[in-house]
Protein backbone atom coordinates (compact mmCIF):
# COMPACT_ATOMS: atom_id res chain seq x y z
CA UNK A 1 0.00 0.00 0.00
CA UNK A 2 1.43 3.37 -1.02
CA UNK A 3 1.72 6.08 1.66
CA UNK A 4 1.82 10.11 0.67
CA UNK A 5 2.25 12.43 3.03
CA UNK A 6 0.75 15.54 1.49
CA UNK A 7 1.16 19.12 2.22
CA UNK A 8 0.04 19.69 6.73
CA UNK A 9 -1.35 22.75 7.78
CA UNK A 10 -1.32 23.98 11.65
CA UNK A 11 -5.27 22.41 11.62
CA UNK A 12 -4.84 19.19 9.30
CA UNK A 13 -3.15 16.55 8.54
CA UNK A 14 -3.10 15.07 5.15
CA UNK A 15 -2.20 11.64 3.91
CA UNK A 16 -2.73 10.01 0.31
CA UNK A 17 -2.65 6.00 1.14
CA UNK A 18 -3.39 4.60 -2.13
CA UNK A 19 -6.25 6.07 -3.75
CA UNK A 20 -7.57 7.02 -0.81
CA UNK A 21 -6.81 10.62 0.91
CA UNK A 22 -6.95 10.83 4.48
CA UNK A 23 -7.63 14.09 6.39
CA UNK A 24 -7.22 14.28 9.91
CA UNK A 25 -8.53 17.39 12.22
CA UNK A 26 -5.59 18.35 13.76
CA UNK A 27 -6.53 20.03 17.23
CA UNK A 28 -6.02 17.30 19.80
CA UNK A 29 -5.71 19.80 22.51
CA UNK A 30 -8.46 21.76 21.82
CA UNK A 31 -10.77 18.09 21.00
CA UNK A 32 -10.65 18.88 17.11
CA UNK A 33 -12.99 22.08 18.31
CA UNK A 34 -13.74 23.70 15.10
CA UNK A 35 -13.84 27.55 14.25
CA UNK A 36 -14.61 29.00 11.32
CA UNK A 37 -11.48 29.08 9.63
CA UNK A 38 -10.95 25.24 10.29
CA UNK A 39 -14.13 24.58 8.57
CA UNK A 40 -13.35 26.65 5.81
CA UNK A 41 -10.01 24.82 5.36
CA UNK A 42 -11.46 21.29 5.81
CA UNK A 43 -14.48 22.53 2.82
CA UNK A 44 -11.39 23.41 0.28
CA UNK A 45 -9.21 20.27 1.69
CA UNK A 46 -11.91 17.45 0.94
CA UNK A 47 -13.31 19.20 -2.42
CA UNK A 48 -9.54 19.59 -3.35
CA UNK A 49 -8.50 16.01 -2.69
CA UNK A 50 -11.70 14.79 -4.87
CA UNK A 51 -10.65 16.42 -7.64
CA UNK A 52 -6.81 14.67 -7.37
CA UNK A 53 -6.23 12.23 -10.37
CA UNK A 54 -6.84 8.71 -9.50
CA UNK A 55 -8.62 9.51 -5.96
CA UNK A 56 -11.89 7.34 -5.01
CA UNK A 57 -12.59 8.30 -1.54
CA UNK A 58 -11.55 10.66 1.39
CA UNK A 59 -11.32 9.49 4.98
CA UNK A 60 -12.16 12.14 7.83
CA UNK A 61 -10.87 11.70 10.86
CA UNK A 62 -9.96 13.30 14.24
CA UNK A 63 -6.22 13.44 16.02
CA UNK A 64 -6.42 12.64 19.67
CA UNK A 65 -9.31 11.74 22.37
CA UNK A 66 -11.90 12.57 19.78
CA UNK A 67 -13.12 13.25 16.07
CA UNK A 68 -14.35 16.65 17.12
CA UNK A 69 -16.35 18.46 20.23
CA UNK A 70 -18.23 21.20 18.02
CA UNK A 71 -17.58 24.88 17.67
CA UNK A 72 -14.81 26.09 19.33
CA UNK A 73 -16.74 28.95 21.82
CA UNK A 74 -13.91 31.27 21.12
CA UNK A 75 -14.86 31.44 18.06
CA UNK A 76 -17.79 33.86 19.15
CA UNK A 77 -14.36 36.32 19.56
CA UNK A 78 -13.45 35.82 16.33
CA UNK A 79 -16.67 37.01 14.88
CA UNK A 80 -16.66 40.53 16.89
CA UNK A 81 -12.96 40.67 15.07
CA UNK A 82 -14.18 39.65 11.92
CA UNK A 83 -17.55 41.00 11.80
CA UNK A 84 -17.92 44.00 14.10
CA UNK A 85 -19.20 44.31 17.72
CA UNK A 86 -22.52 44.02 16.02
CA UNK A 87 -21.93 40.46 14.63
CA UNK A 88 -25.16 39.15 16.33
CA UNK A 89 -27.48 41.52 13.78
CA UNK A 90 -26.11 40.08 10.70
CA UNK A 91 -25.67 36.12 11.85
CA UNK A 92 -27.25 35.00 8.14
CA UNK A 93 -24.11 35.78 6.73
CA UNK A 94 -21.93 34.34 9.20
CA UNK A 95 -24.13 31.00 9.10
CA UNK A 96 -23.56 30.82 4.88
CA UNK A 97 -20.37 31.11 5.47
CA UNK A 98 -20.16 28.09 7.82
CA UNK A 99 -22.84 26.06 5.43
CA UNK A 100 -20.88 27.07 2.33
CA UNK A 101 -17.51 24.79 3.64
CA UNK A 102 -19.69 22.00 4.48
CA UNK A 103 -21.57 22.30 1.07
CA UNK A 104 -18.26 21.52 -0.44
CA UNK A 105 -17.52 18.51 1.68
CA UNK A 106 -21.52 17.50 0.52
CA UNK A 107 -20.69 18.30 -2.67
CA UNK A 108 -16.90 16.16 -3.15
CA UNK A 109 -16.72 14.89 -6.37
CA UNK A 110 -15.73 11.30 -4.23
CA UNK A 111 -17.06 9.04 -1.65
CA UNK A 112 -16.55 10.81 1.52
CA UNK A 113 -16.35 8.46 5.04
CA UNK A 114 -16.33 10.00 8.92
CA UNK A 115 -14.11 8.47 11.31
CA UNK A 116 -15.88 9.02 14.43
CA UNK A 117 -14.55 8.34 17.90
CA UNK A 118 -14.79 9.78 21.92
CA UNK A 119 -17.52 12.19 20.49
CA UNK A 120 -18.84 14.07 17.35
CA UNK A 121 -20.65 17.01 18.46
CA UNK A 122 -22.80 20.00 17.35
CA UNK A 123 -20.56 21.14 14.33
CA UNK A 124 -18.15 18.15 14.49
CA UNK A 125 -21.46 15.71 14.22
CA UNK A 126 -22.69 18.41 11.24
CA UNK A 127 -19.61 17.61 9.71
CA UNK A 128 -19.74 14.14 9.88
CA UNK A 129 -23.29 14.83 8.28
CA UNK A 130 -22.02 15.85 5.12
CA UNK A 131 -20.44 12.92 4.07
CA UNK A 132 -21.73 10.19 2.69
CA UNK A 133 -20.97 7.32 4.98
CA UNK A 134 -20.44 7.83 8.90
CA UNK A 135 -18.12 4.75 11.09
CA UNK A 136 -18.05 4.90 14.37
CA UNK A 137 -15.61 3.26 16.99
CA UNK A 138 -17.69 1.46 19.97
CA UNK A 139 -18.78 4.25 22.51
CA UNK A 140 -18.35 7.56 20.88
CA UNK A 141 -20.91 9.53 21.98
CA UNK A 142 -22.64 11.53 19.05
CA UNK A 143 -25.03 14.83 19.74
CA UNK A 144 -26.63 18.29 18.68
CA UNK A 145 -26.57 20.29 21.72
CA UNK A 146 -27.58 23.63 20.07
CA UNK A 147 -30.89 24.10 21.97
CA UNK A 148 -28.84 24.26 25.24
CA UNK A 149 -27.09 27.00 23.75
CA UNK A 150 -30.13 28.95 22.73
CA UNK A 151 -29.54 27.82 19.16
CA UNK A 152 -30.52 25.03 16.72
CA UNK A 153 -28.44 23.39 14.64
CA UNK A 154 -27.57 25.48 11.63
CA UNK A 155 -24.80 24.18 9.34
CA UNK A 156 -26.55 21.36 7.78
CA UNK A 157 -27.16 19.78 11.36
CA UNK A 158 -31.41 20.00 11.72
CA UNK A 159 -31.58 19.21 7.39
CA UNK A 160 -29.53 16.58 6.96
CA UNK A 161 -30.23 14.77 10.39
CA UNK A 162 -33.77 14.66 9.15
CA UNK A 163 -33.05 13.65 5.65
CA UNK A 164 -31.04 10.75 7.06
CA UNK A 165 -32.95 9.52 10.08
CA UNK A 166 -36.50 10.78 9.52
CA UNK A 167 -38.17 13.56 11.71
CA UNK A 168 -38.87 11.22 15.06
CA UNK A 169 -35.44 10.59 15.47
CA UNK A 170 -34.09 14.20 14.59
CA UNK A 171 -36.76 15.80 17.14
CA UNK A 172 -35.00 13.44 19.57
CA UNK A 173 -31.85 14.27 19.53
CA UNK A 174 -31.97 17.81 18.45
CA UNK A 175 -35.39 19.29 21.04
CA UNK A 176 -33.39 17.00 23.79
CA UNK A 177 -29.88 18.29 23.32
CA UNK A 178 -29.09 15.04 24.45
CA UNK A 179 -26.10 12.78 23.54
CA UNK A 180 -26.85 9.04 22.36
CA UNK A 181 -23.86 6.08 22.17
CA UNK A 182 -22.39 4.65 19.00
CA UNK A 183 -24.79 1.58 18.88
CA UNK A 184 -27.99 3.78 19.26
CA UNK A 185 -26.62 5.74 16.38
CA UNK A 186 -25.90 2.80 14.21
CA UNK A 187 -29.98 1.93 15.19
CA UNK A 188 -31.16 4.91 14.23
CA UNK A 189 -29.06 4.72 10.69
CA UNK A 190 -27.10 7.74 11.46
CA UNK A 191 -24.01 6.01 11.32
CA UNK A 192 -23.41 2.64 9.19
CA UNK A 193 -21.31 0.40 11.61
CA UNK A 194 -19.65 0.38 14.42
CA UNK A 195 -16.36 -0.75 15.22
CA UNK A 196 -13.55 -1.48 17.77
CA UNK A 197 -11.57 1.89 18.24
CA UNK A 198 -8.18 0.06 17.18
CA UNK A 199 -10.01 -0.49 14.21
CA UNK A 200 -11.44 2.05 12.98
CA UNK A 201 -8.85 3.55 10.57
CA UNK A 202 -8.22 -0.16 9.57
CA UNK A 203 -12.45 -0.21 8.96
CA UNK A 204 -12.53 2.85 7.05
CA UNK A 205 -9.72 2.00 4.75
CA UNK A 206 -11.54 -1.10 3.64
CA UNK A 207 -14.92 0.89 2.93
CA UNK A 208 -12.97 2.92 0.78
CA UNK A 209 -11.21 0.24 -0.64
CA UNK A 210 -14.52 -1.77 -1.17
CA UNK A 211 -15.80 1.58 -2.95
CA UNK A 212 -13.14 1.30 -5.25
CA UNK A 213 -14.37 -1.98 -7.10
CA UNK A 214 -16.74 0.02 -8.62
CA UNK A 215 -16.13 1.95 -11.77
CA UNK A 216 -15.43 5.72 -10.87
CA UNK A 217 -17.30 7.28 -13.51
CA UNK A 218 -20.48 5.23 -12.37
CA UNK A 219 -19.94 5.46 -8.44
CA UNK A 220 -19.34 9.02 -8.80
CA UNK A 221 -22.56 9.32 -10.72
CA UNK A 222 -24.36 7.58 -8.62
CA UNK A 223 -23.56 9.67 -5.59
CA UNK A 224 -24.53 12.69 -7.33
CA UNK A 225 -28.05 11.45 -8.68
CA UNK A 226 -28.63 10.48 -5.07
CA UNK A 227 -27.63 13.81 -3.54
CA UNK A 228 -30.20 15.29 -6.46
CA UNK A 229 -33.04 12.87 -5.51
CA UNK A 230 -32.84 13.73 -2.26
CA UNK A 231 -34.79 16.36 -0.38
CA UNK A 232 -34.79 19.78 -1.16
CA UNK A 233 -30.68 20.92 1.11
CA UNK A 234 -30.90 24.16 0.32
CA UNK A 235 -34.21 25.29 1.36
CA UNK A 236 -34.08 23.60 4.59
CA UNK A 237 -30.22 25.19 4.85
CA UNK A 238 -32.30 28.37 4.31
CA UNK A 239 -34.41 27.74 6.97
CA UNK A 240 -31.56 26.96 9.46
CA UNK A 241 -29.84 30.52 8.63
CA UNK A 242 -33.28 32.36 9.18
CA UNK A 243 -34.12 30.58 12.45
CA UNK A 244 -30.65 31.23 13.42
CA UNK A 245 -30.35 34.73 12.64
CA UNK A 246 -33.23 35.37 15.05
CA UNK A 247 -32.09 32.95 18.12
CA UNK A 248 -28.43 34.23 17.83
CA UNK A 249 -30.20 38.04 19.09
CA UNK A 250 -32.29 36.54 22.39
CA UNK A 251 -31.35 36.92 25.81
CA UNK A 252 -31.32 33.01 26.00
CA UNK A 253 -28.63 33.10 23.55
CA UNK A 254 -26.46 34.78 25.68
CA UNK A 255 -27.99 33.02 28.75
CA UNK A 256 -26.90 29.77 27.15
CA UNK A 257 -23.13 31.11 26.35
CA UNK A 258 -22.58 31.88 29.79
CA UNK A 259 -24.14 28.86 31.30
CA UNK A 260 -21.26 26.73 29.29
CA UNK A 261 -18.32 29.24 30.67
CA UNK A 262 -19.36 29.35 33.54
CA UNK A 263 -20.54 25.42 33.48
CA UNK A 264 -23.58 26.82 35.78
CA UNK A 265 -27.38 25.95 34.95
CA UNK A 266 -28.70 28.74 32.57
CA UNK A 267 -31.77 30.93 33.62
CA UNK A 268 -33.93 30.98 30.04
CA UNK A 269 -35.90 33.62 29.31
CA UNK A 270 -38.00 32.74 26.65
CA UNK A 271 -37.07 36.05 24.90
Amino acid sequence: MCYTRLPMTDLMLIERIGATVVISLNRPEKRNALTLALLAEIGQAISAAGQEPNVRAVLVHGHGLAFSAGIDLGAFADFEREFGPNWRSHMLAITQQFQASLNLVAGCAVPTIALLHGFALGLGLELALACDLRLAAAGTQLGLPETRLGLIPDVGGTTRLTRLVGPGWAKQLILTGGTIDAETAHHWGLVNAVTPASELMDQGLALAAEITRGAPLAVNAAKRVINQVEADVARGLALEASAQNELVQTADFAAGVQAVLTRTPPVWQGR
